[in-house]
């Protein structure tokens, strides 16, 4: 059996009933060291782990399903969720193009996912409909990243972007912003946050035109507004719109 699991964001409180029974009963726990730091030290005990860099993602994809392959119980752990710029579209990419999908059971349990956990902490910025743009081009060209995004701000949803900025992609946040402005206005409404429920965790409620891209990195998700959010409390409201179908206050 060979299974993907969601850590959540990477508080223990976040963790998943289904996602710590899947660890607990493994043989074989496979990830990116980053996050299997984030497993709590107790479900790793007596257990094989197998783990790489940020880069090698093929690699211990290839070692999970090895593993499961000679019967052993593995699992996959990633954070957020797994399915969600995770490892479970790789390994069942493997999978398939291996001709293994008949021989290696496989699963994947679900998480929270850093836009989950983001907008939690933001307040309720993705009540009606959203997009997800990841910043990375290590595997999508940017001119695709930048037609997605200049679309989903035209089409007013709500954004959320992940890995925004790296020290080899410095400039890619301002331009997403950029071409994010040509649909919104600069008052439009942004959170960002970083390290959401983990060490070091900051929330900011800002607008698009007063982001602070040098204080974003890898560990940092935004969230920008569609044309109905706005700033409430501190917090980023996007209205579902009941206030056009009930009476629910004459300040809505």
């Amino acid at each position: 059996m060979l299974t993907a699991v969601s850590l959540g964001p990477g508080d223990e409180s976040l963790l998943t009933p289904a996602a710590r029974e899947a660890i607990a009963a493994a043989e074989v726990v496979a990830g990116y060291k980053g996050y299997i730091d984030l497993v709590p030290p107790a479900l790793l005990e007596g257990k094989e782990v197998v783990s790489t860099g940020m880069m090698g993602e093929v690699e211990r994809a290839r070692a999970a399903i090895e593993s499961a392959r000679l019967g052993r119980r593995t699992v996959m752990v990633c954070s957020g969720d797994a399915g969600i710029y995770a490892m479970a579209g790789l390994l069942l990419e493997i999978l398939d193009a291996e001709g293994l999908l008949e021989s290696v059971p496989f699963e994947v349990v679900p998480g929270v996912a850093a836009f989950n956990a983001v907008a939690a902490l933001l307040g309720a910025p993705l009540m009606h409909d959203f997009a997800s743009v990841s910043l990375s081009d290590l595997l999508t060209p940017w001119e695709v990243i930048e037609k997605r995004l200049r679309l989903a701000a035209e089409a007013d949803f709500v954004i959320a972007i992940y890995n925004p900025r790296s020290k080899k992609r410095d400039n890619h946040l301002r331009r997403a912003l950029d071409v994010i402005g040509e649909s919104r206005t600069p008052e439009t409404p942004v959170g960002v946050v970083g390290r959401a429920y983990r060490p070091g965790q900051s929330v900011c409620a800002t607008t698009l035109g007063a982001v602070d891209v040098a204080g974003v990195d890898m560990q940092t998700v935004l969230v920008v507004g569609n044309s109905a959010t706005r700033i409430v409390g501190g917090r980023l409201l996007t209205p579902r719109g009941y206030h056009r179908k009930y009476n629910i206050g004459n300040n809505v």
